[in-house]
Order: C-alpha cells, then sequence, then structure tokens
C-alpha cells in the first residue's frame, strides 16, 4: 500500500504541471474557500491551463484564510503561499502567474515589494518557531485521501506496533514522558498499562472530541485536515491494551470533522487497515462515530460514558475509574484527539526523540489556538517550554492597533487570567498550574488595554454556569451566585461585601465541586482578583468601568467642538434613533433612548472623532433634543 502511495505522490510531484493546494478546513470555507475553488477551476478552464488542484486541511494561519499555496515548477519559483485569496485574486494569479510567470510579489505572505526574494513556507513567521508533530501533516495532505497520508509514512507506526510486543509499545508511551494532552495531563503510558491488567478480554478505546471550550478548534482541525493520524494512534493504543472497539465522540456542531473521520474509516476499512486480521495480523479492531449533542460537561470522561449510553451526560464519582469500568462496564481507555494524534510520530522516532522536545516535566509539543486581541490569530503548535512572550509577541504577532496587553486566559473557559508579569512563564502543566492557570485543552484568549476583566469573568461563569450538568449542589447553585454577584458589579449595583464573597463562593465550590468543571470554574474570577483587583474596586467604589467595556457603566456623546455641521452619518447609522440634530445642525444623543451599541463612534469619520464615551454615565454632558415640529393635520 505505501508503496503504491508513495509512487503516486512521487508522480504527482514531478509532473511539470501547476499544483494548486487550497485550504479547505472549517476556517478555510467559512473565509470563502469553496468560491476560491471555483474561481480556480473557472479560471483554468477559460485560459485553458492545465493544473492540479489540490485540496487540503488547515495550515494554521487561520488569520489569512483562504490561504492557497501554488507551486509552479515551470516558473523556477519555490512554492508559495498566498493569504486571503478570493475569488478575483484567484482569477489574476490564474492569469499573472501560471500563464503569465509573475508570481505577483505584493500578495505573498511574508513578503516585501523592495525584496525580490520570495521566502519559502517554512520561513514564515509562525511556522520557522513551531515544532510540528501533531500538525507536520496539515496543509500538506488531503485529509479525505488516505493515499495521501501513506504516501507521507502513514500507518508505518502502526506496522512497527504490530511486529512488537503490547508492553514495548506501552513502556516506549511512558518513557516518552507523553501526557494526556484533554486537560489533566495524566501520563498516557501509565492509563495504558492500567488498562493492559484490567479483568476482562472486550476492552474499547475511545477518542475525546467532545471539543467544547469557547475559542478552542484544535481537535476539530486536526480531524478535518488529518484524521488518518488519530485513528492510527486509536489503533497503537488498542493493540497496546489489548481492545478490540473503538469509538470516535466528536460533537454534532463539527459537520465536517464527522464527515472526514466517517471517511476515513471506510478507507481505512477498504485497505485492511480497520476490521479483521489487520494488516494479516492476528489484530481485530474496528471504530465507530458517536455524534454529542454539544454538551461542554460531555468532554469528561464519565460524563461522556453517560452520553453514549444514552443517559443524560453527569459525571460519576470515581473509582471505579473508566479503565476499569466504563462504557456498558467493560475497561475503556479515554484519551484526547492531540494524545492520540500524538502517539504515531513517539512509535515511529522513538520515546526518547520525543522526551528531547520540550520541558523535562512536559515533554513534547502544545497545541493552541490563540484568539482574541492578537496580529496573527491562529492554531500553533510549540514544545512545551516556551515562554507565553515568545508565543504571542513572537509567533502571533503581538497585540494590534499599538494597544498595550492587558492579560491572557488560558486554559478555556475555566483557566486563569494571567498579568504582563506572568509573560515569561513557561508553557506547561507545572508552571501555569502554579501561575494559578493551567494548560487545558489549549485555548487561549489574548486580551489588550480595553479589556474589563470583571466582564470577563462574568462571560466565562455565564458559559459555565450554563454548561454545568446541575449534580452537584456547589457548582449548579454556587456558579449562579457568582454569575449574579458579577452581573452586579457590571452594571454599577456592587458593594464592598460583594468582593469577599467571590473569594470565598470561588474557594467552596473548588472545593465542593465533583468534577473538573466545577471544580475550575471560578478559576478566572479569582485569577482576575488576585491579579487585577483594581478593575473590581473601580466597579465597586466609582462605580465606572475603567476599560469602558460594560454598557450599563458608559456613555456615549458628541463633542460640539469637534463635531462638523451638517455630517449626518452618526445619525443615520443609529439603530434606535438617538442621535439627533440641534439648533446649529450639529449633533447630540439622547441618553434615554441610547442602547451604547457604539455604531455612531465607528462611523463618525476619523478626522472629526467627534464622538466620546465615558465611564460612568453621568460624566457625558446633557444635550437637550429641540422639541418636534408641530404636526400640520389639515
Amino acid at each position: 500500500m505505501q508503496a503504491e502511495a508513495r509512487q503516486r505522490k512521487a508522480d504527482f510531484d514531478a509532473a511539470p504541471l501547476p499544483k494548486i493546494h487550497i485550504g479547505m478546513a472549517t476556517c478555510g470555507i467559512a473565509a470563502g474557500a469553496l468560491e476560491t475553488r471555483a474561481a480556480f477551476e473557472q479560471a483554468l478552464v477559460e485560459r485553458g491551463i492545465d493544473a492540479r488542484i489540490h485540496l487540503v486541511g488547515c495550515v494554521g494561519h487561520c488569520y489569512a484564510e483562504p490561504v492557497v499555496v501554488i507551486d509552479h515548477p515551470a516558473s523556477g519559483f519555490p512554492p508559495i503561499l498566498y493569504p486571503e485569496v478570493n475569488p478575483g485574486k484567484a482569477t489574476m494569479l490564474t492569469k499573472l502567474f501560471l500563464e503569465g510567470g509573475d508570481p505577483r510579489l505584493e500578495h505573498i505572505l511574508g513578503a516585501t515589494v523592495d525584496n525580490d526574494l520570495i521566502p519559502s513556507v517554512m520561513e514564515f513567521p509562525r511556522f520557522n518557531q513551531e515544532k510540528r508533530v501533531v500538525m507536520e501533516k496539515c496543509g500538506r495532505i488531503d485529509p479525505e485521501d488516505i493515499y495521501d497520508y501513506l504516501a507521507e509514512g502513514g500507518y508505518t507506526a502502526l506496522a512497527t506496533t504490530l511486529e512488537s510486543s503490547p508492553q514495548a509499545i506501552i513502556a516506549e508511551i511512558e518513557h516518552s514522558g507523553l501526557r494526556g494532552r484533554g486537560g489533566a495531563g495524566f501520563p498516557t503510558g501509565s492509563k495504558w498499562e492500567l488498562a493492559r491488567r484490567a479483568a476482562g478480554d472486550d476492552k474499547i478505546v475511545i477518542c475525546n472530541a467532545d471539543e467544547g471550550d469557547p475559542g478552542a478548534y484544535m481537535d476539530r482541525t486536526i480531524l478535518e485536515s488529518n484524521p488518518h493520524q488519530v485513528l492510527e494512534g486509536m489503533l497503537i493504543c488498542a493493540f497496546a491494551v489489548g481492545a478490540r472497539h473503538g469509538l470516535v465522540y466528536v460533537r454534532a456542531e463539527y459537520p465536517l470533522a464527522v464527515k472526514v473521520i466517517r471517511k476515513a474509516i471506510a478507507q481505512a476499512k477498504e485497505l485492511g487497515l480497520l476490521g479483521q486480521a489487520i494488516l494479516d495480523s492476528a489484530f481485530d479492531f474496528d471504530i465507530g462515530v458517536f455524534e454529542g449533542s454539544g454538551a461542554f460537561v460531555c468532554g469528561e470522561e464519565t460524563a461522556l460514558i453517560q452520553s453514549v449510553e444514552g443517559r443524560r451526560g453527569m459525571p460519576l464519582h470515581r473509582p471505579p475509574y473508566p479503565i476499569e469500568a466504563g462504557l456498558n462496564d467493560k475497561p475503556t481507555v479515554i484519551n484526547n484527539v492531540k494524545t492520540l494524534a500524538s502517539v504515531p510520530p513517539i512509535i515511529e522516532n522513538g520515546g526518547e526523540w520525543y522526551r528531547g522536545i520540550g520541558s523535562a516535566g512536559s515533554p513534547g509539543t502544545a497545541i493552541f489556538s490563540v484568539v482574541g486581541n492578537v496580529t496573527h490569530p491562529g492554531l500553533v503548535e510549540i514544545p512545551m517550554g516556551v515562554s507565553l512572550r515568545t508565543l504571542i509577541f513572537d509567533i502571533c504577532g503581538g497585540i494590534p492597533n499599538k494597544k498595550k496587553f492587558k492579560a491572557v486566559q488560558i486554559g478555556g473557559p475555566s483557566g486563569g487570567c494571567l498579568p504582563e508579569d506572568f509573560l515569561d512563564t513557561p508553557i506547561d502543566f507545572d508552571s501555569l498550574t502554579a501561575a494559578g492557570a493551567m494548560m487545558g485543552s489549549g485555548g487561549m484568549v489574548v486580551m489588550d488595554e480595553d479589556t474589563c476583566l470583571v466582564d470577563v469573568s462574568r462571560y466565562f461563569l455565564d458559559f459555565t454556569q450554563k454548561e454545568s450538568c446541575g449534580k452537584c449542589t456547589f457548582c449548579r447553585i454556587g456558579t449562579y451566585h457568582l454569575l449574579e454577584i458579577l452581573k452586579r458589579l457590571t452594571e454599577g449595583e456592587g458593594q464592598p461585601s460583594d468582593l469577599l464573597q467571590l473569594q470565598q463562593l470561588s474557594e467552596d465550590i473548588k472545593q465542593g465541586s465533583l468534577c473538573g468543571l466545577g471544580k475550575t470554574a471560578p478559576n478566572p474570577v479569582l485569577t482576575s482578583l488576585k491579579y487585577f483587583a483594581d478593575d473590581y474596586t473601580a466597579h465597586v467604589e466609582q462605580k465606572r468601568c475603567p476599560a469602558m467595556m460594560c454598557r450599563p457603566l458608559i456613555a456615549f456623546y458628541i463633542d460640539l467642538d469637534r463635531c462638523a455641521r451638517g455630517c449626518d452619518v452618526c445619525e443615520g447609522c443609529c439603530p434606535v434613533d438617538a442621535v439627533f440634530t440641534t439648533g446649529n445642525r450639529k449633533k447630540g444623543i439622547d441618553q434615554s433612548l441610547c442602547v451604547k451599541c457604539g455604531e455612531c463612534r465607528v462611523a463618525c469619520p476619523p478626522e472629526y472623532q467627534a464622538v466620546m464615551k465615558v465611564s460612568p454615565p453621568h460624566l457625558a454632558p446633557i444635550v437637550e433634543r429641540p422639541p418636534e415640529p408641530p404636526k400640520d393635520n389639515t
């Protein structure tokens, strides 16, 4: 199989025809990749150009989607990456580059107009500072073509595994130091060893792809871009622990990931990589797909099992642990997508190789979806131990619009909010926990100086409170009261005693909750209280929001000295007719009608900047609306 796949790839690479690689993961499709593909296809036909379009997954530069890499051997240039390729740009590149030989330097990611050198893909900011283990093939292979994966060495680790023993495979994983990438960081080799020793021959392997953190999309992207590496990891795990059945638990809100993983399973079965007598061995293993309904709590493994069994997804007391009595009371190993996708490279290159990446206590790499107030948001895979400063500023471009950094929230909705003093903290399990945050599954939200940490805490508490399964009193009722206090603060109704109640109630919820959701839900509150106390005291004592994010605590008004006489832009864009014209043709804002959407401030021409924003609201000067002219009833 691999010989055939490699020959197909060699023929594809050796063909003198231009090759157009288009990213077609969810991020690319949402940005218009389907239209870009159609434009390339139409332009190639119209101009009579023979070229091949190769559909790939996400390359990680989500801020630049739709991303296209053009490999035009006849031009003499290396493969070139183009960002934000809309249909018009696709037509232009077909005409000027594929036909005319001009690569259009000004449209190349990472190139400058005054530099004739075209950077290779690996020289771009992002790639040249990453260490790609899990995402190595993402953006390079067609996720819906198993031969692309085979040609890149796919399933070599499985073949190696089948020639070894379960004990040897587990020993290699233990030696690598791989820890669970779903958030808990439990040693993967230890979990596998416990499962191997568990009583019973009918064991199960579950891939946990129930990714529910706001702003996190690492697992989804891996499934959409390289599903076979995840399947291969499941196969190796199954061989090591003695399982015959597997399940991919993926949320139904990921329709493309569901489609791609189902197709990958079918292709693997056709080639004898799943099912009976895999690769002519005595190893039998099959994989199914279960679509979850989107409950955040089902990321917890016992709640996940309850969901699969048709019950309400609610965590259970442990022990027994799933590796002893899991799905249908059978020994069950549950690993995250990133954990399983790390396994084939470890088996192929050795545990010592993997341990050489990252830090001593957290070997390997970490994948983050970096979002928020950052110049280059997207997916990044870095060695463990890289500092937050390097990731945010050097790799992701820092804070846009010349704003100052204020905080980074790491670890999903239950992660901690860390200030600038912690930017040199190494990114690994132990260092982040010591700082008051946590690794989590890899979500990271960067915040600039215009962010209110009280409102951020309210936002995340609103999410976790709604996602609580309701089983624990501390989680069900405690998070509700935390949220109510935070709402009061953001509405200017907070009392000094509220701050002490926030602290005490958060500690009680951490101590009294059963599962990780409840135990970590107060983290944003605790860390923001500790590191951003000034934000809280301003809301309580001065009834103002320093970042001017909390709507009840802000007001908009128009500076009449700056306002242009006769400009009606702000009045025309106001959705509630709060903006009015004064007697001298300047504008005012009716505070009783204003919903504080800020559209007038955005619309005001930059040469005037007449719309002002203040906190607290009473600082806005009152401008009387002129009386309505009498109606003519004749």
